[in-house]
């Protein structure tokens, strides 16, 4: 299996909508659109998970495609380095020096 990234997605994109256009090269086992945590709205990104085969063909034909006015960005996902991101420095301004 293979999870694709989807970005540049226009807001009002949907699970279905996204479901169906990579549908038309292969089989869609997932389909993830990633909300704003504190307000539920679409950040303009999201997921497929196609089959490996399935997923090459749908990266090739649909990267820079327009949808909604927006042409997409459509690559194989990475993962994420580390765990939690953020920075040492929480507090702002400079470092402290020791």
């Amino acid at each position: 299996m293979t999870k694709i990234y989807v970005g540049n997605l226009p807001f009002s994109a949907t699970d279905a909508e996204v479901r169906e256009l990579f549908a038309q090269h292969g089989t869609v086992e997932s389909v993830s659109l990633i909300t704003d945590r504190d307000t539920g709205r679409p950040r303009g990104f999201g997921f497929v998970e196609m089959s490996r085969a399935d997923a090459s063909r749908a990266i090739q034909n649909l990267n820079g495609k327009d949808l909604g006015g927006r042409p997409l960005r459509v690559n194989e996902a990475q993962e994420r380095s580390g765990g939690g991101g953020g920075g040492g420095n929480r507090g702002g301004g400079a470092p402290k020096r020791w």
